[in-house]
């Protein structure tokens, strides 16, 4: 099982893949690094040689951001939205949607399971 960055990556899945396991790497991005590592995509990651992985690796190092830097990154950016008290900031800090969506449906994954809260059953007019 090949590592790169401290991420075990698959064995029998092809290398572009594979390297999506990687935090900050999607579709395009793992086509483009095999690329320039003149890695076949469609090998498999167990048919990886160490040289290759040598290649990725250094790539990875040297040109993007990924795994723990990136993360520390975008706590970073939520963390600054929370200092400043802009609205994003205020919507993180409450545990909300902040780009948008409607909160009074829906939201359910952002809010949490839903707090029942007892309520009148019905008042009736004299």
């Amino acid at each position: 099982m090949p590592r790169i960055l401290g991420v075990d990556l698959p064995n029998d899945k092809p290398t572009h893949i594979s390297l999506r396991y990687i935090y900050g790497i999607g579709p395009a991005l793992a086509l483009r690094i095999c690329e320039e590592a003149r890695v076949d995509p469609l090998r498999r990651a167990r048919e990886l040689s160490d040289d290759d992985i040598s290649r990725i690796a250094t790539i990875l190092d040297r040109e993007y951001t990924v795994e723990g830097p990136l993360r520390r990154q975008t706590q970073q950016n939520i963390a600054r939205l929370k200092d400043i008290g802009s609205y994003r900031g205020m919507r993180h800090r409450r545990s909300l949607p902040c780009r948008g969506q409607r909160t009074k449906t829906n939201a359910r994954t952002r809010k949490g399971p839903r707090k029942t809260v007892a309520g009148k059953k019905g008042v009736k007019d004299k």
